[in-house]
């Protein structure tokens, strides 16, 4: 589920797109007047969405995406005539005054974008220590020695070996090892 923080100035209108979004099944965290209310629910929530108009009352909008945690998006709620100072910044924009199917579509969108960043993130592979880089490459070292194996092939037959009994790559590695100073 996406985290949405509402940010408007004045508390009602937060409120009444709270209301809309919350009649159409989205998630609503939080409602803020601030951008320091908001910037410390993002630091204590890690990523989501943020909905703001152009200015609060402590800070622009410009100044308040800057200081949003790296997994966080914004959705500008302006008239058009603010948003030359969006381009490129990656703020998606809305204009004033709103229609309600409008917000939730383009809510819709960034929500379907953010999902399919985060299991784009999630399906990365993570990225091995020195130590289990250290593991397999000593695990390889004793599959070529003993069985006269290439590096490329040394390395696939862990691979294999790791996908077949459904451990990872170092487990593999380290049942190798310990199976040499058995032998």
């Amino acid at each position: 589920m996406v985290n949405i923080i509402i940010a408007f100035p004045k508390i009602e209108d937060a409120k009444n797109i709270r209301n809309v979004l919350v009649r159409n099944s989205f998630d609503v965290r939080a409602v803020c007047t601030t951008g320091a209310q908001v910037v410390s629910l993002a630091n204590d929530l890690d990523s989501g969405i943020i909905i703001c108009g152009y200015k609060l009352s402590d800070m622009h909008f410009s100044q308040l995406h800057d200081y949003l945690p790296k997994g966080f998006e914004m959705l500008l709620v302006a008239s058009q005539g603010k948003w030359g100072d969006v381009s490129g910044s990656g703020i998606v924009c809305l204009g004033m005054p709103i229609k309600t199917q409008e917000l939730l579509d383009t809510l819709q969108m960034m929500t379907y974008n953010y999902i399919r960043r985060k299991k784009k993130e999630k399906d990365k592979p993570k990225k091995r220590s020195l130590e289990d880089k250290a593991t397999i490459d000593k695990a390889k070292l004793i599959l070529i020695e003993r069985n006269n194996m290439s590096e490329d092939e040394a390395h696939r037959y862990i691979q294999k070996t790791s996908m077949d009994s459904g451990t990872n790559m170092v487990e593999t590695a380290e049942m190798i090892i310990s199976m040499m100073y058995l032998a």
